[in-house]
């Protein structure tokens, strides 16, 4: 009797030993668990700061940070859980140009589906503009340069700021390709280039590409109107209010490469080409109507102060979605000016960026709170 307990015993030794042992820090079920909230259902689920090893202290700076410089609404979002909110997220306010992004999306999937093709030049779309009209030099622009704001064509335009009229280059002062602006004629044009090669609204494909599929919450194609320029410009903005927690949904999906769940919205590549900067600005890099912290070439400078590879979209007066991936976070910041004089500008949203990694004691790139100098003035946009 002794023997066989001894040879049972043995066994089962020597089978624990060739076993695997889960490390006691890996929770299986959890992770399971995760990867089914990794996407909001017809709400978000939320998480405390401390499970997802964030700490509470850090993240109420944060959010005292936000909107003390006068952040309306807003979300932190790690692992698809909301880990912090503040204000009205159901509120919907103008994206100004932060709507420049979703613009990106509608391109990448028309693209996908061989609707319209980057190579395409103005001229073979027939895109001209009210007197002065564009040259023919002007006309070999494409729509991939639209995209990047490197169209060398700086018509007068609609729906910009003091601050982009000043710092427009003179007509004819480049060559398309040549040279970076962030230009209002680029993006309102692609815009129009978008509703012709699709025969969609701009935001009726919004509904039905990108809120649908998302379970946006609050998104109607009536939240959009046309800004036109009269005898100025032939192609008009498309400004649109969104809420905070339906522009969070926005960032999620492009923090998974354009997929929700087991659905690709925007193809993956698309995601990874129109986030990866094709020129420099001061403050990092510039896709296709996304920002980047990043420059294409050359080195960092002090004004970079987004560390980590970082992209966003962003919008006059601080509507901001901004993705990291390799934290698996997501900030979404609006500031909606029927509701506070206050703006917030690039500076302070990478400030708020900082005091949330520094809240999770994440590996400490910068240096201390306060170390961006919030003097700088970022581009100005609408």
């Amino acid at each position: 009797m002794k023997k066989s307990c001894m040879i049972v015993l043995a066994l089962v030794g020597a089978t624990l030993m060739l076993s695997p042992i889960p490390s006691p820090s890996v929770a299986l079920p959890a992770e399971r668990n995760h990867e089914e909230q990794s996407f909001p259902g017809k709400d978000w689920s939320r998480a405390s700061p401390e499970s997802q090893g964030f700490s509470q202290p850090g993240i109420d700076r944060a959010l005292a940070y936000a909107k003390n410089e006068g952040s309306t609404a807003g979300l932190v979002i790690v692992h698809g859980l909301v880990m912090a909110e503040w204000g009205d997220i159901a509120r919907k306010s103008n994206l100004h140009s932060a709507r420049k992004s979703f613009m990106s999306a509608l391109v990448g999937i028309a693209v996908s589906r061989g609707q319209l093709s980057l190579d395409a030049t103005l001229q073979e779309l027939g895109i001209d503009d009210e007197t002065p009209s564009l040259t023919s030099t002007e006309k070999q622009a494409t729509v991939r340069m639209l995209l990047q704001a490197r169209s060398g064509i700086y018509h007068p335009t609609v729906y910009e700021t003091a601050g982009m009229k000043a710092s427009r280059p003179q007509r004819y002062s480049h060559d398309p390709g040549t040279f970076w602006y962030y230009n209002n004629w680029d993006f309102n044009t692609i815009g129009a280039i978008y509703e012709k090669a699709t025969g969609e609204r701009i935001f009726d494909a919004i509904k039905v590409l990108l809120a649908d599929p998302l379970n946006m919450q609050d998104y109607l194609p009536s939240d959009g109107r046309y800004v036109g320029g009269g005898f100025t410009t032939r192609y008009p903005a498309y400004p649109f209010n969104m809420s905070a927690r339906d522009l969070a949904r926005f960032a999620l999906l492009y923090l998974h490469r354009g997929r929700w769940r087991d659905q690709q919205i925007v193809p993956a590549n698309w995601v990874d080409e129109s986030t990866r900067p094709y020129s420099d600005t001061s403050t990092g890099g510039y896709g296709y109507m996304w920002w980047t912290s990043m420059p294409a070439h050359g080195q960092r400078t002090k004004k970079m102060a987004l560390l980590r590879p970082t992209f966003w979209a962003d919008g006059h007066l601080g509507q901001y979605a901004v993705v990291v991936p390799s934290l698996d976070l997501v900030v979404v910041n609006l500031v909606d000016a029927r509701l506070t004089s206050k703006h917030m500008g690039q500076s302070q949203m990478e400030e708020l960026m900082w005091l949330v990694e520094h809240a999770a004691g994440v590996p400490d790139i910068g240096s201390e709170p306060g170390r961006i100098d919030l003097s700088v003035t970022p581009t100005q946009q609408n």
